[in-house]
């Protein structure tokens, strides 16, 4: 599948989740899937967990982090912990 297939399974509406950027169909947050993915979750455990997706939906929201990533910089060391 390609980057722009992928990023196609990727929503943001006014009108569902705040705004949110959610899997298309679906009322799941693509952060949330990022973050259990950050906290050690595998895509099967995410399967598992919410067995409406499919794995291309969590490479969708691998993409649109790295997408979202591209040509911007954050300096950790100096971000606030408060």
């Amino acid at each position: 599948m390609t980057r722009d297939e992928l990023l196609a399974r990727i929503s943001i509406d006014p009108n569902v989740c705040f705004g949110k950027t959610c899997i298309r169909g679906h009322r799941i947050w693509v952060s949330l899937i990022l973050d259990l993915l950050a906290g050690g979750m595998t895509t099967a455990d995410i399967l598992t967990e919410y067995p409406g997706l499919e794995e291309a939906d969590i490479l969708a929201c691998v993409a649109y982090g790295a997408e979202m990533t591209r040509e911007r910089y954050f300096d950790f060391r100096t971000a606030s912990t408060d």
